[in-house]
């Protein structure tokens, strides 16, 4: 935001040994980074602070003064020239020779009566050259032009390096500008610097000059001179008989004001006016819009002017009715720069009784603006006008923003918040402004429409907090007086400071977080530049391992010897995203749990915080399958679910997703290019699990069902009876909802785990055997089981029966046919046994494996034979 020191010197006396550079110094480090100074005409100071030197063109004090034309004649030997007799404080005045298109209108008028004041530049002067390319300079000499001698020169913006304008010299406005005698050196009537601040959102509150101003008066322990919000005389009938306001949604538009102007006269705005909306990079259009922009760049309140002759024609004889209201399905509205909208759900609009006239906080319609002079069809443009300022949620405004794609300085401020009682007083000081530019009459009264006032912030703020946090003791008194010169009001009980948050502070919070808000507002006033260093006073704690950490980086380390790849997604999506891992018409699988919403979203693509991570895996599927088509990722992260009134739920959870060939082609060749299946995403889990030393027999893979992975293709993680997670095929309907395709010969595989669930069962230590000494012994079974027998609860039989010398059990076939009957299944398992004691012999074998067969029939298998 561009910031003028002489604009803002209308609300603090800025001393003047206070240069600019120091300024600018003081607000960087205060958080108000100042990213560049734009000088007009004024020197820079010899101690610079860190700003780098500048080439500017500075004003002579003694060369470039302030000029009165009294006289302009024609010149004897060419039309295109004229003489301008000026006063410059001399002890005569000057006749100049110029070309200016802009005073030939005066040319014969004889004495002119105001005179026309004009930067002038006397012989020696360094300035632009106005004929060149904007850049070189000359010093001005004596030179005579069409024969009439000519030392001195009246100056354009681009021969003060002000601008590009050459087409005329800059004519100030008299009202304005008579204050300053003929002579005054002109770096005094119009020298300037503007500082480049970068206001970052959580200093929203700065963008203003008024904001600005406050934070230069608590820097510098300068008085404030807020604007004089004293409402000129009304006329005529009273607002309520014009105008009616009706809000609809109050927690989006917790206040609404407007005022009736009558008998407005449509002209370009004054002098001064221009120059400063000019200064800040606006480009001047008429009197009223440019009150209206002068308004929101003074206090930062932004306000707003429908031609009330047109709402009273679309009324239709009845008393005009300002509605704020959401959309209707599929409504429209055209803006102020000639783009129509296609409405969504959430855009609040201003609205009429006969629809839409602007976007809320962001644009105006086309239809009821204001209306400008036509000379052709002697139109003098409006003559009555509703101005109303308005107070808008936030978070509203930036989300219409966002998903419009429509932009302006209004939305800039609305979406970072402005205070309801902000609306009042840019109304007021609008109004001034309207009468005093515009001729406005005001109308009797003011339509303030305000349901919803926001609760005064009250912080009790113990001053052990403030010396925690920034490491030194505060007294109590001077941080009551840093916070006063901020505009808090402040009460002390004891060791603690009450502190009434004034209402343009929208970023300070209650309880603990708007004690450390203030503490920052202490530090940032008293100058994180005098904070001392200091030293701990406590030892240093001791160093702990941290073993939740250490597990997680292991799992990452196992993962990635096993050929998959991390990924780290957003934790930021929307509800709506997430909803398509459950195709229509099903169950719903995942927790029913609220989401944790963000209030202040950087895209409508990221409103909530995620509750899995399997949305993101898919998406990174989608992203890079067609470019790679084996895709073997990870993800750790966290998941969060709402709690009312208490922080979320926070779980880690861990992620999977495999697809393409099971094998990276290589040059050589014999590489499995098959694609990946469910065993394959099995086996990683297996690798992960063995190698984090979980016990096999505590671990069961369960056929399950799951909204969002295949029938039957789908298995539930226990380990030790508790669940840890799903893995399977991704079903289909999810594949086409994230654009994956439907195509079954090319499975993809994920799962998602609870990553804090399965590193509760990772042993804190584990027993190492040594390599045995004596020959295994094998045996094969084979049983009969139901189609709806798990093969785990089988192997889980096995491991009960077989006693200690039973070392490894592992499902090598499962067959359907003749001669199983139907319904039926064979599983086959082989078995190993092996002791270190003994050489087993066949009849021990033989009697172990008897014992595991009849424990398998008591369960209702039959061994096939």
């Amino acid at each position: 935001m561009r910031v003028p020191i002489s604009w803002l010197r209308d609300f603090v006396d800025i001393p003047a040994d206070v240069s600019v550079e120091y300024l600018a110094e003081r607000l960087t480090l205060a958080g108000l980074e100042v990213k560049g100074i734009e000088y007009r005409g004024i020197p820079q100071s010899a101690e610079r602070f860190g700003v780098p030197p500048s080439d500017h063109l500075v004003w002579n004090r003694e060369k470039i003064l302030l000029g009165y034309i009294y006289e302009v004649t024609a010149h004897p030997n060419a039309d295109k020239l004229v003489l301008a007799e000026v006063d410059y404080g001399g002890p005569q005045r000057e006749t100049v020779v110029t070309g200016a298109p802009n005073l030939f209108e005066y040319k014969g008028q004889g004495q002119l009566n105001p005179p026309l004041l004009t930067p002038f530049a006397l012989e020696g002067a360094e300035v632009i050259d106005g004929h060149g390319d904007g850049v070189q300079r000359m010093i001005l000499k004596e030179k005579a032009l069409r024969g009439i001698p000519n030392r001195c020169m009246v100056c354009s913006e681009m021969e003060l390096g002000i601008s590009s304008e050459h087409e005329g010299i800059m004519l100030l406005e008299y009202a304005t500008y008579s204050r300053f005698a003929p002579g005054t050196p002109f770096v005094e009537v119009m020298g300037d610097a503007i500082l480049e601040i970068d206001i970052l959102p959580n200093i929203a509150r700065t963008m203003s000059m008024l904001g600005v101003a406050r934070e230069v008066a608590a820097l510098l322990d300068l008085p404030l001179h807020e604007p004089d919000y004293t409402l000129p005389p009304t006329k005529g009938e009273p607002v309520e008989k014009a105008i009616g306001i009706e809000i609809t949604h109050p927690e989006l538009n917790p206040r609404f004001t407007a005022a009736l102007l009558r008998n407005i006269t449509i002209k370009p705005s004054p002098a001064w006016m221009q120059h400063r909306l000019k200064l800040v990079g606006q480009r001047p259009i008429n009197n009223v819009v440019d009150v209206s922009n002068y308004v929101m760049f003074e206090i930062g309140q932004p306000t707003h002017a429908f031609d009330y002759d047109i709402l009273a024609r679309r009324a239709k004889g009845q008393r005009p009715t300002i509605i704020t209201r959401l959309p209707e399905n599929g409504e429209e509205l055209t803006t102020l720069d000639g783009k129509t909208h296609k409405l969504a759900p959430h855009n609040l609009l201003v609205a009429d009784t006969a629809g839409s006239l602007s976007l809320a906080g962001v644009m105006g319609g086309l239809e009821s603006e204001v209306q400008d002079v036509d000379l052709e069809k002697d139109f003098p443009g409006s003559q009555n006008i509703l101005f109303e300022a308005a107070s808008w949620n936030f978070i509203n405004i930036r989300k219409t923003q966002s998903n419009l794609k429509v932009y302006s300085e209004a939305g800039a401020r609305f979406s970072r918040g402005v205070h309801p009682a902000m609306a009042m007083r840019g109304l007021m000081r609008g109004i001034q402004l309207m009468v005093e530019v515009a001729g406005a009459e005001l109308a009797p009264g003011i339509v303030d429409n305000y349901p919803a006032p926001p609760e005064v912030v009250t912080v009790d703020l113990p001053m052990a907090d403030v010396e925690r946090l920034l490491g030194f003791d505060v007294p109590i008194a001077e941080a009551a007086t840093l916070l006063r010169r901020l505009q808090f009001t402040v009460e002390q009980k004891a060791d603690t400071l009450i502190v009434t948050v004034p209402d343009h502070r929208m970023d300070i919070a209650t309880g603990v977080i708007g004690r450390s808000d203030l503490t920052e507002e202490i530090a940032r006033i008293f100058g994180y530049d005098r904070i001392p260093n200091t030293i701990m006073f406590d030892e240093l704690p001791p160093q702990r391992g941290n073993p939740a950490l250490d597990l997680e980086e292991r799992v990452r380390d196992l993962l990635a010897e096993a050929g998959l790849r991390e990924v780290i997604n957003y934790r930021f999506t929307t509800p709506e995203h997430e909803s398509l891992l459950t195709p229509d018409g099903a169950t719903q699988s995942w927790p029913k749990r609220d989401y944790v919403e963000i209030a202040n979203p950087i895209s409508m693509e990221r409103t909530a915080l995620r509750q899995t991570l399997l949305t993101g895996l898919l998406d990174n599927a989608i992203t890079n399958i067609h470019h790679h088509p084996r895709q073997q990722l990870f993800e750790i992260g966290p998941v969060f679910y709402a709690k009312s009134n208490e922080l979320p739920d926070e779980f880690r959870h861990l992620g999977l997703l495999m697809a393409g060939p099971r094998d990276v082609a290589g040059w050589m060749g014999g590489a499995s290019l098959d694609n990946v299946d469910f065993y394959d995403l099995k086996g990683v889990l297996e690798s992960l699990l063995t190698n984090l030393k979980i016990p096999a027999r505590s671990i069961v893979y369960a056929a399950t069902e799951h909204a969002s992975f295949h029938p039957g293709r789908t298995a539930l993680l226990k380990i030790n009876g508790k669940e840890v997670g799903v893995v399977g095929e991704v079903h289909p309907l999810v594949r086409e909802a994230f654009g994956l395709g439907m195509d079954l010969k090319k499975p993809i595989l994920a799962g998602e785990l609870d990553l804090d669930v399965l590193l509760s069962f990772v042993p804190a230590d584990h027993t190492v055997q040594p390599l045995p000494q004596l020959p295994p012994a094998y045996r094969d079974i084979a049983v009969v089981v139901s189609e709806s027998t798990q093969a785990a609860d089988l192997e889980n039989i096995i491991w009960q029966s077989g006693g200690k010398v039973l070392k490894e059990v592992k499902l090598f076939d499962v067959y359907r046919g003749q001669p199983i009957p139907d319904g039926q299944k064979s599983l086959a398992y082989a078995l190993t046994f092996q002791t270190n004691s003994q050489t087993l012999t066949d009849k021990a074998v033989n009697g172990i494996q008897q014992q595991i067969i009849r424990a398998l029939e008591k369960a209702g298998a039959k061994l096939r034979t």
